[in-house]
């Protein structure tokens, strides 16, 4: 899921938010965007929580990814935290 934080949040324009189910998937896909993200001219990148954790954060600048497991993405619901949810809860400008 991609949310579109442009004009909402001072940290970054986008975030996105995926699931894996193991470790070592999390790991992989972390490393996988990594280099993608390299590719594409990026070279500002923060990873937190590689290498075993139920979160992997990744910091690319105004792109926010974030790996979850499953439990862990059910608990800490960023969908509904930042999704049009937010907007309708902030109320007019």
């Amino acid at each position: 899921m991609a949310l579109d934080l442009a004009g909402r949040a001072s940290f970054a324009d986008r975030m996105v938010i995926a699931t894996g189910l193991a470790d070592r998937q999390i790991t992989a896909m972390a490393q996988h965007l990594e280099q993608k993200l390299h590719e594409a001219g990026l070279r500002r990148i923060e990873i937190e929580g590689a290498g075993g954790s139920d979160w992997v954060l990744i910091d690319a600048g105004d792109i926010v990814v974030h790996l979850f497991k499953p439990d862990a993405r059910t608990l800490y619901a960023l969908e509904r935290m930042w999704g049009a949810d937010f907007d309708d809860a902030a109320g007019p400008g």
